[in-house]
Order: structure tokens, then C-alpha cells, then sequence
């Protein structure tokens, strides 16, 4: 994933950039048009899972199954090292807000049927169908890695369960690792890796779970157009 922060933020990017949050859904999902064109990787080999596999992607699952309002904090590092943070809010069925900290001037926002990327400096903004990304995943009301993703890898590393993920659709590029603590029961970081290489890691940090999210958070101002589109361009 190339780095989203950048000044000059391409259509590929900024898809790069939903992906990197997207992965919360379980999936690595790149599957908006700017990055299904991208070149394939090198196919990954499925993982052949044994019980023990299927019960520790199973806690993973119940991690998303377990909530219906989330808040937490973040901190984003991307493949050329920048860092930048901020907090999210989850309220499921379908609703997300990601915001940046300044410098950052970016915002990503799902109301139920759209995803939207705000760059709040120059008044840029894109949309993405919630239904063509892996969001649907994590903001539905129920989550089945096992059935949903394609599982390449499941390790134990202290504590922590490292669960490597792709796309059912094996053109799609890119794959993802969930680290979930088991002590604490929650997905504490993931990566992603885009179909040519680049590393984005997201670091999650002081998440509750349970009371009400002002609808407010969740509001976008819609495209004209129901096709993937950018604004002001």
C-alpha cells in the first residue's frame, strides 16, 4: 500500500487507503475498480487448517461478532514510515467513522450504503458502494472468517493468534495478518500488504465496546451518481 498521506493522493491510493481500514472485515479485500486493475501477486497457498486452527479463527470471528457499537484509538504506519493516528467509531449494521489527527486532513465515513474519503483541506472527496468492499464484512451482523476469506496462515506468537488473510477471489491482490490477543480477546493490529509489496500497519488501542453513536458521525453528503466516483477532480 503506498503512503497514503502523501500530497498528491491518487484513485489508487486512496482505494489503498479503504483497504488498509477495510481489513477490519477480516478480509483482504482491495475489490474497488482502481485496485482490482492492479498487477496480481504472486499466488499465496491456502493454509490446511486443523481443529486447533479452526478454533483460533473462530475467536477471531466472535471478536466482530462480539460488539454493536465499537470506539477505539489507532495509530497508522505506512510503507514509507510515516505515522499518523486518530480514533474510529463502529455501529453496525453498516455505519464507520475513521478520523485523522491533524496534519492529516483525511476522513473516511460509511453511512450503510456508502464509503467515503473526505480530504477536509482541499475539499476532495470519494466514494466507494459499501457492497463492493470487504466493510460489509465487519459491519454486518455477523462475521464467518472461515467461510468468507481465504485463510493462508494461522500462528501462535506470545499471546497473540497471527491470522493471515486473502480475498476469496484469488485476482484480487493483496493479502492481510490479523494479530488478536488472546487474553485480552481483541484484535490488537493488523497489516496489510498490497498486490505489489507495500506494508501498511494500524495498531488499535483503548476500544470499548457497547452505549450509542450520535447518527451525526455517519453522515455523508451522497454522490450524484450511484457508480464509484470522485468529486472535484
Amino acid at each position: 500500500m503506498r503512503n497514503i498521506l502523501m500530497r498528491s493522493f491518487s484513485a489508487r491510493a486512496r482505494t489503498a487507503l479503504v483497504g488498509s481500514l477495510l481489513v477490519m472485515g477480516g478480509v483482504a479485500g482491495f475489490a474497488t475498480h482502481a485496485v482490482m486493475t492492479a498487477p496480481p501477486a504472486e499466488a499465496a497457498k491456502d493454509a490446511k487448517l486443523t481443529s486447533k486452527d479452526v478454533e483460533q479463527i473462530n475467536k477471531v470471528s466472535s471478536f466482530f461478532n462480539g460488539f454493536q457499537t465499537l470506539t477505539g484509538q489507532f495509530v497508522q504506519v505506512g510503507p514509507r514510515g510515516n505515522i499518523s493516528n486518530g480514533v474510529f467509531y463502529i455501529s453496525k449494521p453498516g455505519k464507520m467513522r475513521f478520523e485523522y489527527n491533524p496534519p492529516s486532513p483525511y476522513l473516511i465515513v460509511s453511512d450503510g450504503t456508502w464509503v467515503v474519503i473526505m480530504n477536509r483541506k482541499n475539499k476532495r472527496t470519494d466514494h466507494y458502494p459499501l457492497s463492493s468492499t470487504p466493510l460489509q464484512l465487519v459491519l454486518s451482523k455477523n462475521v464467518d472468517l472461515i467461510k468468507q476469506a481465504r485463510i493462508l496462515e494461522v500462528k501462535n506468537e506470545e499471546g497473540s493468534i497471527k491470522l493471515t488473510l486473502a480475498a476469496k477471489n484469488k485476482a484480487v491482490p493483496g493479502k492481510l495478518t490479523l494479530s488478536f490477543n488472546e487474553e485480552k480477546s481483541e484484535i490488537e493490529q493488523w497489516a496489510v500488504i498490497d498486490g505489489e509489496g507495500r506494508r501498511t500497519t494500524i495498531s488499535l488501542s483503548e476500544m470499548t465496546s457497547g452505549g450509542d453513536h450520535s447518527a451525526s458521525l455517519f453522515k455523508v453528503k451522497r454522490p450524484k451518481t450511484r457508480r464509484v466516483q470522485g468529486d472535484n477532480r
